[in-house]
């Protein structure tokens, strides 16, 4: 039986499960070095860190996406497949913005099945001739993987839809979600076939493959790699209904970029990693940077545009022309609202009916001079949804003539057949006000297309009798849900479903003085202009080509199995800690100083049970009996927990508090730091704390001797944190004048005395050490979070100061991998454990290392 496990499915996609036919080999193979032919297939052999010198001088863009931008047709004559560019395609128009000497090369299926005796001969011709490298899907794969889980799961989820009930969409079926994982990992294979890891870019496109990074990801860790949904991206109490939202969402941060249409669409992914992922991001100087095992993973909004030049070029056909004419003929005298939609249930067509019909019942002057055509593309998918609409869209437009109409005068046209790009462009330039009415759309770029068609070419305006001088007018009508909203401050937005509202504004456009018209469309054929299709290739390239610049200033490795797969990247100088090799150097000293700090170094975060193991007991007991060592743990715990737990390690130095109280040992009296006398702040923030806490559920306070921590790990998490700032905000203002500071954690907010941290007690030791006449010749200092990284700081400034006669040896490790000041990781707390026992091992004499042995092995 299959494993019904989503960790392992990257295996189960190279099973057996689905029959996928082996990928052609025809298909040349790039040529790295000379002489030698890279293996570039096999990528779960390659360890992502190719030393590879690529010979190819010219620079190259993969550009992946699920169709490629070709037509295809058998010639009658031949019975040969015969291909063509498809010009309305966006990933070809999107070549404009790379330069002339930039080659780019197509991955992507075919829109029609080809038999597998003609697929080799097939993949030579396009390559040699349209640089496109054909994925070749089973029927009956491409039917699960595209109707099935991207139209039937995907689509409708990423359009605000949830399978509520058998009659209201398609629950989620685990063939359809196999077969999603098989079709994206054929689409890998394809680019690994031809891909110079070092020097390609790879630009992926859209919902249909979201696990394509995860596997080129794991064939080569250092690939550069950008994603663009096209798509909304709905907000996570949709998302997270999805069964595999995490291997998704990882999917995601496997790129270096990853671009929306929209804010909106940025800030519902960014809410779904923080909530499903534990997250966080920032914006760096205009980019917002997500932090994923120390890859940045940029998010970019960038609303795409259109081809212009193609635009134009439509314009100045002849066939144009002909058409605008017999189009201002057919409707002399009467004022043309356009819509142009895809039959399907979240393009509002219905809606817009009601809006128009509502239009016509509330202005009867109106009647006989207004007519809606409403231009119907082809249905992009099938099922009783899409039957449904189209079934409601025209009992409505049949009730609208038969009340309003008459002979001589149809309210609503419908041109429900496959319209030409000429027919279209005629009708854009002739229409009065555009309408978009979607109740939920990634982009559309109807309005756009329309705003240019409105500005008109000189053949253009001669075909419609005007001068060159004339007035350009636009209105436009679009939807609050749809992505080019945000972009067109001219248009009048609405809300779908409110189809009174529609009604009324379909009357303020037709009905607007011609200078506020004139007004509207300059403002906006201004932004079209100069944001097309060219403008927004280039950008998002730039800022993939900034995103990846620091790929090979970090070493870098992969970790975890099948969709979880993700890599670690930190600096070349960051390395795990090996006990032997710390062993040696603390053999070879006899003046040691030993810095640990206690919540997740030595003892777990997951531990319920707070208090030290007593291996934990054991082995700090055998290091601070060492003479030679001074032991100290430096926590921002309680001294009265800290010192009970701790209570059978006599000689153990303890800091509480971020080191506000300090002991040397047990028979020591607690010092409480001099710096910071003053904590009568406390009495200011206590009570905004306690307002913050009442207004936030799942939030708490924590007080300490001299400090106060707000929580809010239980809390909403974009609650919380926007509350965390809100209240760092506050505090910032009301304590500028207190000898006190305001520091932001994870899910804490703290505010503790001037000058006291975990850095200061470090300094402090090692002085003693000093004046002791001892000065350390060894230095270990372990933490795990931000506090721990003014230690790390500390000890490396004060041991490379004048005060030392000579540089001890320095271990600062921090634990789990992860960005860091110290020089060393160690993965978690039991592998801090292990570690101590290596060196209390070598401290202890030899009867008693035989009882410490048995807890390292």
């Amino acid at each position: 039986m299959v494993s019904r496990s989503c960790v392992n499915i990257l295996d189960l996609a190279s099973g057996n499960l689905l029959e996928i036919p082996h990928t052609p080999r025809s298909i040349p193979r790039v040529m790295t070095v000379p002489g030698i032919i890279s293996d570039l297939d096999g990528y779960c052999s390659n360890d992502g860190d190719s030393e590879i010198a690529s010979s190819i001088c010219r620079e190259r863009k993969i550009i992946v996406a699920n169709m490629l931008p070709l037509h295809a047709k058998r010639d009658p004559g031949t019975a040969k497949w015969c291909f063509s560019w498809d010009e309305d395609s966006l990933l070809l128009q999107l070549k404009d913005g790379f330069s002339p000497e930039t080659e780019v090369i197509y991955v992507g299926s075919l829109k029609v099945d080809i038999d597998a005796s003609e697929q080799e001969e097939i993949s030579q011709k396009l390559l040699e001739n349209f640089n496109c490298v054909p994925t070749f899907l089973p029927q009956d794969l491409q039917k699960k993987f595209y109707l099935g889980f991207c139209k039937q799961h995907l689509w409708p989820l990423f359009h605000y839809m949830l399978p509520i009930c058998p009659d209201h969409g398609n629950r989620f079926e685990r063939v359809f979600w196999q077969a999603y994982v098989s079709a994206n990992k054929i689409f890998a294979d394809k680019v690994m076939e031809i891909i110079s890891p070092e020097e390609d870019y790879v630009w992926v496109h859209d919902y249909h493959l979201m696990l394509l990074p995860t596997f080129l990801r794991k064939g080569y860790n250092r690939i550069k790699l950008g994603f663009f949904l096209h798509s909304p991206f709905p907000s996570s109490e949709i998302y997270r209904t999805l069964p595999v939202r995490d291997e998704i969402l990882r999917g995601f941060l496997n790129c270096d970029l990853i671009g929306f249409h929209t804010f909106d669409y940025a800030r519902h992914f960014l809410s779904c990693c923080s909530r499903m992922l534990g997250l966080d991001y920032e914006s760096k100087r205009g980019h917002i940077g997500l932090d994923y095992f120390g890859r940045t993973v940029y998010v970019k909004i960038l609303p795409v545009g259109i081809h212009m030049g193609w635009l134009e070029s439509v314009m100045n056909l002849p066939s144009t022309s002909a058409k605008v004419k017999e189009i201002q003929e057919q409707f002399s005298g009467r004022k043309v609202i356009l819509g142009i939609d895809d039959m399907d249930i979240f393009k509002g067509i219905s809606l817009k009916l009601l809006a128009m019909e509502q239009l016509l019942q509330q202005h009867p002057d109106l009647r006989g001079k207004v007519v809606l055509v409403q231009i119907v593309n082809p249905a992009k998918g099938s099922g009783k949804d899409v039957q449904e609409a189209k079934r409601e869209t025209y009992f409505t437009a049949k009730r609208i003539n038969e009340v309003y109409g008459s002979p001589e005068y149809e309210p609503v046209i419908l041109i429900d057949r496959p319209v030409p790009r000429y027919e279209k462009t005629a009708y854009y330039a002739l229409a009065e006000c555009c309408i978009v009415n979607a109740v939920r759309d990634g982009m559309n770029l109807v309005p756009y297309k329309y705003i240019v068609c409105r500005q008109g070419t000189p053949y253009m305006d001669k075909a419609m009798g005007i001068t060159s001088v004339s007035p350009r007018t636009s209105m436009l009508v679009v939807s609050e849900f749809i992505g080019c909203s945000p972009s067109l401050s001219g248009a009048i937005r609405v809300n779908p479903w409110d189809i009174d509202a529609v009604a009324d504004s379909l009357n303020v456009a037709i009905t607007m003085h011609e200078s506020e018209k004139q007004l509207r469309h300059e403002k906006h054929y201004r932004y079209v202009s100069t944001h097309d299709v060219a403008y927004w290739a280039r950008s998002f390239m730039q800022d993939l080509e900034r995103a990846c610049q620091d790929h090979y200033n970090k070493r870098c490795w992969g970790i975890g199995f099948g969709l979880g797969f993700r890599v670690v990247s930190l600096s070349p100088s960051f390395r795990r800690l090996g006990i032997e090799h710390i062993v040696s150097a603390y053999k070879r000293t006899n003046r040691r100083a030993i810095f640990l700090d206690y919540d997740g170094t030595v003892v777990p975060h997951t531990s319920i049970v707070k208090s030290p193991s007593p291996e934990v007991i054991s082995v700090l007991k055998t290091l601070c009996n060492d003479p030679n060592n001074t032991v100290f743990i430096v926590s921002g715990r309680g001294r009265n927990s800290l010192s009970e737990w701790l209570e059978p390690c006599e000689r153990l130095g303890i800091a509480a508090e971020h080191g506000y109280f300090m002991r040397w040992d047990k028979t020591s009296e607690w010092e409480t730091s001099p710096v910071a006398d003053d904590l009568d702040w406390k009495n200011i923030v206590e009570p905004i704390m306690r307002l913050y806490t009442e207004t936030t559920d799942g939030s708490s306070i924590e007080v300490k001797e001299s400090a106060l921590v707000w929580h809010h790990q239980d809390a909403d998490p974009d609650f919380g944190s926007c509350q965390a700032k809100e209240l760092l905000d506050h505090l910032e203002n009301v304590l500028a004048n207190e000898p006190a500071v305001v520091k932001r954690g994870q899910h804490i907010v703290e505010v503790k005395p001037q000058g006291i941290s975990k850095g200061s007690v470090a300094e402090k030791v090692l002085s003693n050490m000093v004046n002791r006449g001892k000065p350390p010749d060894f230095v270990l200092c372990i933490g795990d979070d931000k506090s721990d990284e003014d230690m790390f700081e500390s000890i490396l400034s004060t041991v490379s100061g004048p005060t030392l006669p000579m540089a001890p040896e320095i271990f600062a490790c921090t634990v789990g991998r992860k960005p860091s000041k110290a020089r060393y990781y160690l993965d978690d707390a039991v592998d801090v454990v292990k570690l101590l026992q290596g060196l209390a091992t070598a401290s202890c004499p030899k009867p008693k290392c035989m009882r410490l042995l048995k807890y390292i092995l």
